[in-house]
């Protein structure tokens, strides 16, 4: 019988990046453990043709690698059989996700690398690894969101999770971005587009945050894991949690702030309310009150949670040791002295068991009994049922009465009475509620004291017993009229929150089925509160002093005003909900009430909506009508003065000027009247943008079309490199895009210093960037702004290349098309300037 292999230890070099330096410090790992004299080997190692990686590789021994063909290449793969012939103590495999290439016409084997160092751990080799944080399957969908770039090579989450050790090997996003643009990462011609791309700073900034992220939730479960199976019932407070006690009362907000007080803005520390519901079924808090309290919480960075416990003090704190939280903050009892004298209370039984938790006790001013004035509470019975038990708690004893009294003296024992008049006492409860159940009680008493306790007519009791008896028959009463005044009570309200959360639920369903708007609002009020017509008013006093309604919307006929409504609904002091139709209930009223004010945020955010689309739409008119005006005057002088000097040549008298002499200065005039025909007719096509006859055309172009445009338009065969993919399309204006790239490549050519200028594109999330590169002196960090103004020739312009305004034009078109223009540095000098507009769909 063979033994069992022990499995393999697998250590993880986690990153967030490529170029972080993953694979450089598991080598520098490796080479300790093999100088340790440990058996190392490397099974592979992708070190992307950096020269540093491939230094470091050698010197530790190698397995080779196994030669694959597949369509045509030839590939080099992990050789897993010669590793576990070799059976050495460590394995270094680089690039866990990856794919592993078969060569054509074989099938079987492992199809992923990490399938492939599962069977290494299987044979009880350790092995040593790297993994970019985007590689993890539950994050793609995320990654894909941040870059725009979707991952098709991942790994499940279990794998990592399964890792003996995990090593975050971390860097600065700037810090890469420099390592990136001095070529240790990617060779010069593929640094512009990464920097461009995959490596803007946002995304650097995401992915590092997501590494971080996901490695301190696996510390923590680590934490939580050995603790349990330790059986750690105590606080170990690695990273600091406050739970804030929560009941739904006036001290909410006092506690929920004074807990954000208490996490300031320490990283690690975490803020939780919980509030705790007894498991009697009864919630005494105010469902409204928690909603906002749970409002607040996550308003204030913080999470709710609702747990259930016969005894608040003990659910309290076994969460917050649940959670592993470190202080606990609650309120000061708002119970008066009273009832404080019946024992100590929550507050101070989880001061008695919290050990090392602290306990905050926070005062408040509802604290040691000021509670605020309750609203009485309305009648749980119809007026016509208390009627009626007024009506039998004053005849019932008397017909009770004469039954017995008909029986004969002595006929029946004074028990057996007394459960008559219980039972009338029951029925009255029933009937007419607490107070006709008391008084028919009262009235019991005298009438059996009178007519059945010895001395009979008369209120004086002989024998001790029955003076029990009668007391204990008036508790008892008193206690059944109470047991069912409650219950329908309880009855009654139950009875009322579900139909007000039918309602509410009706409401909420035809606003999702609807949309939210103020029309379908209103129609779905007027369905469910089967009225004729309700009408959102604004109150829109006139100068005269006259009181005079408008109506914003209406679902049926406008109403008028309150005094031509049934119900009215003040929603603020300027409008209000007018209902014509049958009349509804208090509790119905509080429902609208509750649900008025939708339609003020609905109509709020309509009219932020238009406001946002009108300041859009002037802004971009603006945008377009600035740049346009300032293109006109830059560029009229060169034409005028193009046409000035040729007519003038062509009058002068005593010069007498050759055929081709004369055919060229005409073509200047020719081609100068052109040009400026062009700007009349921008300026023009700019007058009917502002007075709203034509519209800018967004259309889908392909973003070769717009550069191959913006060349044919620039005078002269300027030399220039393009990487722009075929498939790049984008939304925009053609005319506009190829005026705002041509003033953009004529710009680069000219302050380029001969060195070339570059066009590049790609997608970036949603939105399409065209990046035009120099290779000039630049432009300082101080300076990215400034050079967008108009007039503005920095110390790297040549003389006389004109006033400046070439790239204020450029930005203003651009914001006028929904775009942005910026400008960044190009690695080893230069700047580029970077053109977004939105991708077509």
């Amino acid at each position: 019988m063979s033994e069992r292999v022990a499995r393999g230890a697998l250590k993880v070099y986690l990153g967030f990046a490529p170029g972080v330096g993953k694979t450089f410090t598991m080598l520098k790992d490796a080479h300790d453990r093999h100088a340790a004299g440990v058996d190392v080997v490397v099974g592979l190692i992708e070190d992307h043709g950096r020269e540093r990686t491939r230094e470091l590789r050698a010197g530790i021994p190698a397995v080779p690698l196994r030669t694959v063909s597949y369509r045509g290449g030839t590939f080099e793969e992990l050789d897993v059989e010669a590793i576990l012939a070799r059976k050495p103590a460590l394995a270094i495999v680089d690039e866990l996700a990856h794919s592993v290439v078969h060569s054509e016409g074989t099938s079987g084997g492992a199809e992923k690398r990490w399938e492939e160092v599962q069977t290494l751990l299987d044979a009880g080799i350790n092995v040593y690894t790297t993994l970019n944080i985007q590689h993890l399957e539950s994050l793609n969908d995320v990654v894909t969101a941040i870059t725009g770039i979707t991952q098709r090579e991942t790994i499940p989450d279990r794998v990592l999770r399964a890792a003996d050790e995990v090593e975050l090997v971390d860097l600065t996003p700037d810090e890469l971005r420099a390592r990136l643009g001095a070529g240790h990462v990617y060779p010069a011609n593929r640094v512009d587009a990464a920097l461009a791309n995959y490596f803007r700073i946002g995304n650097l900034t995401a992915l590092r945050e997501l590494a971080l992220l996901w490695l301190a939730d696996q510390v923590d479960e680590l934490l939580e894991k050995y603790r349990s199976q330790k059986s750690i019932n105590t606080t170990w407070p690695a990273r600091e949690r406050i739970v804030v006690a929560v009941t739904g009362g006036p001290e909410t907000e006092t506690l929920l702030r004074r807990g954000v007080r208490i996490v300031g803005r320490i990283a690690g520390r975490e803020l939780l309310a919980v509030h705790v519901i007894q498991d009697d079924g009864l919630r005494a808090s105010d469902a409204t009150a928690l909603a906002r309290a749970r409002t607040l919480v996550e308003e204030l960075g913080g999470t709710w949670h609702t747990v259930v416990g016969e005894d608040p003090a003990k659910a309290l704190l076994d969460f917050a040791r649940s959670v592993n939280a470190s202080q606990l903050v609650l309120g000061v009892s708002r119970s008066g002295w009273l009832r404080r004298l019946r024992g100590p209370g929550i507050g101070s039984r989880v001061i008695a068991a919290a050990g090392n938790i602290d306990v905050h006790m926070v005062t408040h001013q509802a604290a040691g009994g000021r509670r605020e004035q309750r609203v009485r509470r309305g009648a749980a019975l119809t007026r016509s049922r208390r009627i009626a038990g007024w009506i039998a708690a004053l005849i019932g004893p008397a017909l009770v009465t004469a039954l017995f009294l008909s029986f004969g003296p002595g006929a029946t024992s004074l028990s057996l009475t007394l459960l008559g008049y219980i039972t009338l006492v029951v029925f009255v409860a029933l009937l007419g509620g607490f107070w006709p159940a008391i008084t028919s009680a009262l009235v019991g008493t005298a009438l059996v004291n009178w007519f059945f306790t010895p001395p009979v007519h008369t209120l004086t009791i002989y024998q001790s017993e029955n003076v029990v008896a009668l007391v204990l028959f008036l508790l008892v009463a008193a206690g059944v009229a109470r047991v069912v005044d409650l219950a329908a009570r309880r009855t009654t309200e139950a009875a009322a929150a579900q139909a007000q959360a039918a309602l509410l639920s009706e409401l909420a369903g035809g606003v999702l089925r609807e949309g939210a708007s103020v029309q379908s609002l209103l129609d779905s009020l007027r369905e469910t509160f089967s009225q004729d017509a309700v009408t959102l008013a604004l109150h829109d006093p006139e100068p005269t002093g006259a009181d005079t309604w408008q109506a914003v919307a209406t679902s049926g006929p406008a109403c008028k005003g309150p005094g031509a409504a049934t119900s009215t609904i003040r929603i603020d002091r300027a409008h209000a909900l007018l209902l014509v139709g049958p009349p509804v209930s208090a509790s119905d009223q509080r429902v609208l009430e509750a649900y008025a004010g939708r339609l003020l945020g609905v109509l709020a955010q309509d009219e932020l909506e238009r406001a946002r689309v009108q300041a859009q739409e002037l802004a971009a008119g603006n945008s377009i009508r600035t740049a346009l005006l300032a293109a006109v005057s830059h560029d009229l002088r060169t034409p005028l003065a193009g046409i000035k000097a040729a007519v003038s040549s062509l009058r002068l008298p005593d010069v007498q000027f050759s055929a081709e002499d004369e055919e060229a200065l005409l073509h200047t005039i020719e081609d100068s009247t052109d040009r400026l025909n062009t700007l009349v007719t921008n300026l023009l096509d700019m007058s009917r943008i502002q007075a709203g006859e034509i519209r800018l055309e967004q259309a889908p172009l392909e973003a070769t079309d717009v550069v191959a445009g913006a060349l044919a338009a620039l005078a002269g065969s300027p030399e220039i490199s393009l990487s722009i993919p075929e498939d790049l399309r984008l939304l925009g204006d053609y005319g506009l895009l190829v005026r705002i790239l041509a003033n953009l490549l004529d710009n680069a050519r000219g302050h380029g210093a001969g060195a070339g200028v570059g066009v590049s594109g790609g997608r970036v999330g949603d939105r399409v960037e065209l990046r035009v590169i120099d290779h000039g002196p630049g432009i300082p960090h101080g300076d990215h702004d400034t050079v967008f103004r108009p007039f503005q020739r920095l110390g790297d312009a040549p003389a006389g290349t004109g006033i400046g305004l070439g790239l204020a034009v450029a930005r203003g078109l651009a914001e006028g098309i929904g775009g942005t223009l910026e400008v960044e540095d190009t690695p080893g000098g230069g700047a580029t300037m970077v053109l977004a507009l939105p991708a077509a769909p």
